[in-house]
């Protein structure tokens, strides 16, 4: 049984990044080093995403590339409300400016859907 997840990023754009998801999702930072990052939620104690430079040695060779393609599925509790803010904050519709979608600086989707 899963207890936690945290998916991480290997991003080339690390302080642009962790902006991103503190800005417009609140997330904060929990540990960081030049090289990797772990953000939470607010009264969380696990991180809930981490970024990892994709430069780093920790990395094995084949594997350190910036992200390729992801999509991330957000509940939100008042979708409305919170694309208006997102959109307010200048986050980046994926496509269209009311289908709900946005795209971080990694070209992460990120759909928000209804909790």
């Amino acid at each position: 049984m899963i207890t936690s997840l945290c998916p991480v990023i290997c991003t080339s754009r690390m302080d642009q990044t962790r902006s991103f998801y503190g800005r417009l999702f609140g997330l904060t930072v929990a540990y960081t080093t030049p090289w990797y990052t772990e953000l939470t939620r607010a009264g969380e104690t696990q991180p809930t995403l981490a970024l990892l430079d994709h430069t780093h040695p920790a990395l094995p060779e084949a594997f350190r590339t910036p992200l390729r393609a992801v999509r991330i599925t957000l509940d939100v509790e008042d979708r409305p409300e919170v694309w208006e803010r997102l959109a307010a904050e200048g986050a980046v519709p994926a496509d269209g400016p009311l289908n709900g979608s946005l795209v971080d600086p990694n070209g992460v989707r990120i759909d928000l859907q209804a909790a």
